[in-house]
């Protein structure tokens, strides 16, 4: 892709994860999709374009609605106007999220990998606790989905033995 940015053209490349595709379709039954980056927007904006033909992204926030805090930019849920306990965020990035911790999906970084299956399996938890009253007791359980506790409003998939839980005493969440 050629950008150009303040009168000099720009040769970017980009990879798109595995999934992420069929990722956002999916995602946006269910969920509201906000892109929440610390990248400048004359950046960000054209590879978000191509990244969603489907225009299934909601909003976008950038960099200036970040809180820069102690030499990172931390994306700051709380100013976002939306209800925390339906609030997650997605990021490879433990200090964007630091404000918010138990919201967060802590999801690997992305290079090339045409294996990675990260997307599948944070979209497979995200369609099974689309339901739940809070969604802060839960987002840190996401590798181990299937495998969780019973939850209140969880929706198990079909395949999955209830037996073999790790955990049986309910969780109310």
């Amino acid at each position: 892709m050629f950008q150009q940015i303040e009168d000099v053209v720009h040769f970017v490349y980009v990879i798109k994860r595995p999934g992420v595709d069929e990722f956002l379709i999916e995602m946006a039954k269910h969920y509201e999709i906000v892109i929440y980056t610390a990248s400048l927007n004359k950046y960000a904006d054209p590879l978000l374009d191509l990244l969603d033909p489907q225009k299934t992204i909601r909003f976008r926030l950038f960099r200036e609605s970040c809180v820069y805090y102690e030499g990172s930019y931390v994306k700051d849920l709380s100013l976002v106007n939306r209800d925390l306990t339906q609030t997650i965020i997605i990021d490879n990035s433990p200090a964007s999220y630091l404000f918010h911790p138990e919201n967060a999906i802590d999801c690997s970084s992305f290079i090339d990998d045409p294996a990675d299956r990260e997307l599948h399996q944070i979209g497979s938890f995200l369609s099974g606790v689309k339901n739940v009253n809070d969604v802060r007791g839960v987002m840190n359980m996401w590798r181990q989905w299937p495998r969780i506790p019973r939850i209140q409003h969880v929706e198990y998939p079909d395949f999955y033995d209830e037996d073999e839980r790790e955990v049986s005493e309910p969780l109310q969440v």
